[in-house]
């Protein structure tokens, strides 16, 4: 065992999904708030260290079929490079720090990760072979780091944005899954049992009303009333212009590309969803701050 391993196994690579947890206060207009920052900042550690001990608890349960995937199949678990004694001695000490931190900033908050960890104890055990409701529990686990940040601040949620990170989630979740149907489809080998639930056909038309409907969606929130007297302008739908170049990036990346398997590498590589990214942020930080 050694540290390249160990940073395999608790994929810190990973953590770029739990900003999320920091959304609150960027639609709330308190990114400068100190205080806020500092709350939201050590729940995200405390939530990144939770979700790395869930990382593992998958990896447990899934290291036999993982060794099946051409990419999975490198995973300490998976490869033996790090022993299962070992593993599970690390997942009960980053759960213990993370729930524990979280407990010092808020119970509500701390809620709301336990309900996260009790969640994907199910998906792990048994609710992953399950079609549908697999790609559900994906999506559902970016709204509760939504409840996570809004509980550590104070800050409630818009219901748009709750409805927007669940239905992007399900967008996202929904291409991983068309990555494991093509991989079956080359290699004749099912990366996980619920790929008897789906075919090319379906997820390539939920992807795509998926991408409709959180575009649309978008946009409805941008025109509303609500929003627009929170800015105090009117300029909120120019923002709609990056989501939609986005959505469609992702879906060359899924369709023409076929290599849409991790959002997080796509974000961490992909040099045009990198600039669009920015730009949704630049335009948005604007309009709201300026």
């Amino acid at each position: 065992m050694n540290i390249k391993d160990l940073i395999v196994l608790v994929r810190p690579q990973q953590y770029v999904k739990n900003v999320f947890i920091f959304l609150p206060i960027f639609f709330g207009m308190q990114i400068a708030n100190t205080q806020f920052l500092l709350s939201a900042l050590l729940a995200f550690i405390a939530f990144s260290l939770s979700a790395s001990a869930v990382y593992i608890l998958n990896d447990y349960r899934d290291r036999e079929e993982d060794r099946k995937h051409p990419v999975k199949k490198l995973r300490p678990l998976a490869a033996g490079t790090i022993s299962v004694k070992s593993a599970l001695f690390l997942m009960v000490c980053l759960f213990a720090f993370g729930t524990g931190l979280m407990a010092v900033l808020s119970m509500k908050a701390l809620a709301f990760l336990l309900a996260y960890f009790v969640l994907n104890i199910g998906y792990s055990l048994f609710l992953k072979h399950v079609s549908i409701v697999d790609v559900m529990i994906i999506a559902i686990g970016f709204v509760l780091r939504l409840f996570i940040g809004s509980a550590v601040t104070g800050i409630s949620l818009s219901m748009w944005i709750v409805v927007m990170t669940f239905l992007l989630a399900l967008f996202l979740a929904l291409a991983k899954r068309r990555d494991d149907v093509l991989i079956y489809l080359d290699t004749g080998e099912k990366m996980r049992k619920t790929i008897d639930g789906y075919n090319l056909r379906f997820l390539d038309n939920a992807m795509m009303i998926m991408a409709a409907v959180v575009i649309v969606a978008y946009i409805l929130y941008t025109t509303s009333p609500e929003a627009t007297l929170r800015v105090g302008n009117n300029y909120l739908y120019i923002t709609a212009f990056f989501v939609i170049l986005g959505i469609m990036r992702y879906l060359q990346i899924a369709f023409v590309e076929k290599n849409s398997g991790s959002p997080t590498k796509v974000l961490l590589t992909d040099r045009f969803t990198q600039v669009v990214v920015l730009g949704w942020l630049a335009a948005f930080s604007w309009i709201l701050y300026l």
